[in-house]
């Protein structure tokens, strides 16, 4: 399965961006990660394709909006309210569908993720 993220960019504290992310093939679960400068990568959203289960990082809640859209086999993230702490490369990832479902409480752990989109950077200047 092949990523490709889109929409990143520069915006206010308090600003909103739409991230969108295309896959080539069917997929389980999509998600969201993020990485800032000299930190490690995390979990920002993921949903499951089926049922369209959500699970966000505790940061994001309330502010981040992940979706699908079916017809287009991709998923959104509507990120609302943004704050400088939310700058990073964003990169979307996908659960290849020939794999075992996961649970909710697992759809944050990269490992268990297939393919990664090339990232895409989002700043929020204060």
């Amino acid at each position: 399965v092949q990523l490709q993220a889109s929409g990143g960019g520069l915006v206010q504290t308090g600003g909103s961006l739409r991230l969108s992310c295309t896959t080539s093939g069917r997929t389980h679960v999509m998600g969201w990660f993020r990485q800032a400068p000299g930190k490690e990568r995390e979990f920002v959203a993921a949903v499951r394709w089926r049922g369209g289960n959500t699970v966000y990082a505790d940061s994001v809640k309330g502010r981040f909006t992940i979706s699908r859209a079916n017809a287009e086999n991709s998923v959104n993230l509507q990120m609302n309210s943004l704050r400088p702490e939310d700058t990073a490369v964003y990169y979307c990832a996908a659960r290849d569908s020939s794999r075992n479902h996961m649970i909710l409480s697992q759809l944050p752990i990269p490992s268990g993720y297939d393919s990664w989109g090339q990232g895409t950077q989002v700043t929020v200047s204060s």
